[in-house]
């Protein structure tokens, strides 16, 4: 797999066409992260850590609806393994005049945008949420 952030952003938005609750991607350090930027914003209600197929670590994400549709609208990738888009605390973007989220992996950590502004940090923009 070239992209595990990728796949996880697509295991999401397939999972919440379907209408489902839960859905399982294999675990990482850099996607457990990235899932709590998206609890901590309210995106998702959560996640935990489970064994999946044969054994390996995996983590189930419960995914959050609101009156039926699901509370992520739109997901997309960044930065791809191919192209690596970097940003000082300046030109970090501001999705949809800050009703979403850009997540940013900084030299302090995965965070969001508003918090990387605070923490007076640029870095990564791996994807935006909306």
């Amino acid at each position: 797999m070239n992209d595990p952030i990728g796949d996880m952003l697509t295991r999401i938005r397939n999972s919440q066409m379907r209408g489902k609750s839960t859905v399982i991607t294999p675990a990482s350090k850099l996607r457990a992260w990235v899932l709590d930027v998206l609890a901590d914003e309210g995106y998702i209600r959560g996640y935990e850590k489970v064994t999946g197929e044969n054994g390996h670590p995996a983590l189930e994400i419960s995914l959050k609806y609101f009156e039926g549709e699901p509370v992520i609208r739109e997901v997309k990738r960044v930065s791809t393994p191919g192209r690596r888009v970097y940003m000082g605390v300046k030109d970090i973007p501001s999705v949809r005049q800050g009703l979403g989220v850009s997540i940013v992996s900084t030299p302090k950590g995965v965070m969001s945008d508003a918090n990387a502004r605070t923490a007076n940090v640029g870095g990564e923009v791996l994807c935006t949420v909306f």
